[in-house]
């Protein structure tokens, strides 16, 4: 994570928790009304409200990016945070154009873990939200047009294989019980096709395989 980097933790009447400290010991406090920290935030994490239009409250702070007042560049990631995350809310908040959406009390590795996903250009998602849209985007894809299978070149068979499984929108388990291998197994074969294909998640995997971008 480098050293340069600011992260603004926006939330309303709540001091820095210490996880975000944990995290990020340098880390500063805003307030949806302020603009001292924002205009020279690196990653904004901003605090879900419990009630009221989460889409609404993520374009409010996305929008100030596009104000020259702010100084604010448009690609600063947003994170929405969230106390009790629930896969709704979260595309609500992805829909909206934040990128990343995780739980407010996440242990500091997996903050950490989060912006550097979002610095350099990828979207951060729960498990749960994230095998959704693997889901949807597997059920969507083309399935009368020919798919280039270079993306295969570099894999094994059973790398192959699994990427496939994956592509179709099943989980480590499905995938383990298909093959008759462990899902550790599973995992490891999808961490050595991750590293060789360049793709962060199974859904740029998925998107990889069904020739989607």
């Amino acid at each position: 994570m480098p050293t340069s980097t600011r992260n603004v933790f926006v939330t309303e009447d709540e001091p820095l928790r210490s996880n975000w400290l944990a995290a990020f010991p340098d880390a500063q406090l805003e307030s949806l009304s302020a603009s001292k920290h924002l205009r020279k935030a690196g990653i904004i994490w901003l605090r879900l409200p419990y009630e009221g239009d989460i889409g609404a409250v993520v374009q409010r702070i996305l929008k100030r990016g596009q104000t020259p007042f702010w100084g604010l560049s448009p690609s600063v990631p947003v994170v929405a945070l969230s106390d009790e995350p629930r896969d709704e809310e979260g595309l609500v908040a992805l829909r909206a154009g934040a990128s990343g959406y995780c739980n407010g009390y996440a242990a500091p590795e997996v903050l950490q873990q989060v912006a550097q996903t979002v610095q350099q250009g990828g979207v951060w998602l729960g498990q749960s939200l994230l095998q959704k849209l693997v889901a949807t985007t597997a059920q969507q894809a083309p399935r009368d047009v020919p798919v280039s299978r270079d993306w295969a070149a570099s894999l094994t068979e059973r790398e192959i294989m699994v990427a496939q499984a994956v592509a179709l929108g099943a989980s480590n388990k499905e995938i383990a019980e298909r093959l008759g291998i462990t899902e550790r197994t599973v995992k490891a074969h999808l961490t050595a096709t991750f590293e060789k294909l360049h793709v962060r998640d199974r859904l740029q995997l998925t998107l990889l395989v069904n020739g989607m971008r």
